[in-house]
């Protein structure tokens, strides 16, 4: 099994002056869910090598088991420091695809062509995919083949504007993934802010925060299950 996880480059947030990036939970909690299961993980971003790390989500009160396991392991650090460059990747090598979120996805994910062109690739083969909080947005751009939004007509849910709304950033992003994925005719779902919610769509997963990401990466999991039996 072999799964790609795309992580974002970017680090600033807006006009803040703050830093930005990856949030670590999504990372960390769907690596292991993959690892646990004998999975074998390469992980991307835009530019290649080390992706910035949202410093906020490394902070004591966002801390987990999972992010501590994960801060303790010298060869995960060690694989996230050299990330291979998203335009070299190409889904016939991978089984899925997996997109942790944090703010940065929201200014480069969102609006790479690699990265929307690759997810197209994973859909017309078949294959699941998945992305949890801010990474359901980087589905904006996503189409169909006739060209509508991929996400129309879907069942799907994201980080929620209420969520967005506490950590007072509203004004900050660049969009709203729940307005984004409402206005292109998705069927937006949702729980109590930072409830853990996962919502699977044929191919696609979507987790709502950085609680849900263990469960989305579950979900993929089964979804993968259930392929390779379809196909065996």
């Amino acid at each position: 099994m072999k799964v790609l996880m795309v992580l974002t480059s970017h680090d600033t947030l807006g006009n803040t002056g703050k830093k930005t990036g990856f949030w670590l939970e999504e990372l960390a909690a769907p690596y292991y869910v993959f690892k646990d299961a004998g999975a074998e993980i390469t992980l991307a971003s835009p530019k290649g090598g080390q992706p910035p790390l949202d410093p906020k989500s490394d902070e004591p009160m966002f801390q987990t088991d999972l992010t501590r396991r994960f801060n303790a392991d010298e060869v995960a650090r060690a694989q996230v420091a050299e990330t291979v460059r998203l335009d070299s990747v190409d889904q016939k090598d991978f089984d899925t695809v997996f997109y942790p979120g944090g703010h940065g996805p929201l200014w480069d994910l969102a609006e790479d062509p690699n990265s929307f062109k690759l997810i197209e690739s994973f859909v017309k083969a078949g294959k699941p995919i998945a992305l949890v909080c801010h990474a359901s947005g980087v589905l904006r751009h996503v189409t169909n083949a006739d060209g509508t939004p991929f996400v129309q007509g879907r069942y799907v849910t994201g980080f929620t504007n209420s969520e967005e709304e506490a950590v007072g950033l509203t004004k900050v992003v660049p969009f709203l993934v729940e307005d984004e994925l409402i206005g292109l005719g998705a069927v937006f779902s949702k729980v109590k802010d930072w409830g853990v919610h996962t919502v699977v769509d044929g191919q696609l997963i979507t987790g709502q925060n950085p609680a849900s990401s263990s469960e989305a990466a579950e979900a993929l999991l089964g979804a993968l299950s259930q392929r390779k039996v379809k196909t065996a």
